[in-house]
């Protein structure tokens, strides 16, 4: 039961680039409650203590650190403690969390709803998780199957630093990063697409605010069986077929895709680009970075661990 006439959140690291989305989407939702700290209090401990003790859940959108120190704090209230969404990479392969990602497989929305902590997944494994998972299950793709993951995002995926460096007009139009090949986005990407062989992930940026392409180039003729690109497809469709937000579509036509088009949406469209006389398929994922994969999708996990009907506000998928 809510501790109050309506559910209630607390958003800790409300100022933050995903903070604040969230707390714009929140506010706008009917049925529920949306707790703050004056900003001299916000650091304040006990302050936060105090609230997370009043509230029904608490999104931390936090440095890893700092949400493991407010983890524990939470734990510490024992049945006063709320549900905690961590929007963080601290939990996100911790056995005592629950995944985020509700349309991960069957009854992974159910396993949300009744999880007291669940955590927001990554932008980028967002987009490989969604494309990976599904043909892994299916088979299509073994789990020793050496795979390769490509992205670009828009630069508001980079945190503060990063905006700060693009919106001043010091930074560069594209430019790859993590080429040490140690992202810590990896570890959640090859455990939720259900790969037993560690990927290989090619993270890069761009001159743009949001939006997000993640791809996965297949050989086709190395996989078992030999699908087709329309193989892949219709795994993926059979896969996402009851999702409000995921959809899949057909390659366009131009054999163009840009990275802007769900900016400000929770939807997530996922696509098969093939050529199969030579055997060659390209996966590929379009998202915003800052709406399915992150506060949109923090909106959406709120929505079932809390109850409350998010759909009006976050919107199907066109």
């Amino acid at each position: 039961m809510p501790k109050g006439p309506l559910p209630s959140v607390f958003v800790d690291g409300e100022s933050g680039t995903t903070g604040l989305q969230i707390v714009e989407r929140l506010a706008a939702l009917p049925g529920l409650v949306l707790r703050s700290l004056p900003a001299e209090r916000r650091k304040d401990p006990a302050a936060k203590r105090d609230l997370m003790a009043e509230v029904d859940a608490v999104v931390l959108c936090l440095p890893d650190d700092a949400a493991r120190e407010a983890a524990a704090v939470a734990a510490s209230l024992g049945e006063r403690a709320p549900k905690l969404l961590d929007a963080s990479t601290a939990h996100r392969t911790a056995p005592d969390w629950v995944y985020g990602f509700p349309e991960l497989a069957a009854g992974q929305a159910e396993a949300i709803a009744a999880a007291p902590r669940v955590s927001n997944p990554g932008c980028y494994p967002t987009g490989a998780v969604a494309l990976l998972r599904p043909l892994v299950d299916a088979g299509l793709v073994p789990a020793d199957f050496p795979i390769t993951v490509n992205a670009v995002s828009g630069y508001s995926g980079g945190g503060k630093s990063m905006i700060a460096e693009h919106e001043s007009k010091g930074a560069p139009s594209f430019e790859l990063y993590g080429l040490g090949l140690e992202h810590k986005h990896v570890a959640e990407l090859q455990r939720y697409s259900g790969l037993m062989r560690r990927p290989i992930f090619v993270p890069s940026v761009g001159h743009f605010r949001q939006g997000m392409l993640v791809s996965v180039p297949l050989h086709l003729d190395a996989l078992p069986g030999n699908p087709r690109s329309a193989d892949l497809r219709a795994a993926l469709e059979k896969h996402y077929a009851r999702s409000p937000w995921v959809r899949v579509l057909p390659a366009d036509p131009s054999n163009k895709l840009e990275p802007e088009a769900l900016n400000d949406s929770n939807a997530l469209e996922l696509r098969v680009f093939g050529n199969d006389a030579r055997h060659h398929a390209v996966l590929v994922a379009r998202l915003d970075n800052l709406g399915k994969g992150a506060s949109g999708a923090a909106v959406q996990n709120l929505g079932l661990m809390l109850g409350v009907d998010v759909e009006a506000r976050l919107g199907r998928a066109a």
